[in-house]
């Protein structure tokens, strides 16, 4: 996996790239921890990512949780499987998807 990153103003865009699973679910979530501190807009790019499990779930809903408080979360370029995952799990329903 490999995770880009883009801050402008209080705007953060974070494109993830490759597999988001049990080995790769840390790495995001401490890149996450790190960068969302006054973000007030968080824009994560999905268009790259070909795959999620469960403790990719559980970092997405930590992240909702954390930027529900402090502004706002999306996910753009949701795949098809990675939709079906969201959707399967009822997470496109608490998700914002674009």
């Amino acid at each position: 996996m490999d995770i880009r990153k883009e801050l402008t103003g209080d705007r953060l865009n974070m494109a993830v790239i490759g597999r988001l699973d049990t080995t790769t679910a840390p790495e995001l979530d401490a890149a996450l921890k790190e960068a969302l501190p006054g973000v007030k807009e968080l824009v994560l790019d999905f268009s790259a990512m070909d795959y999620i499990s469960s403790a990719g779930l559980r970092v997405l809903l930590s992240t909702q949780k954390l930027m529900s408080k402090q502004g706002s979360m999306v996910l753009t370029g949701v795949n098809e499987g990675v939709m079906e995952v969201f959707e399967i799990t009822g997470f496109s329903g608490i998700l914002t998807i674009e």
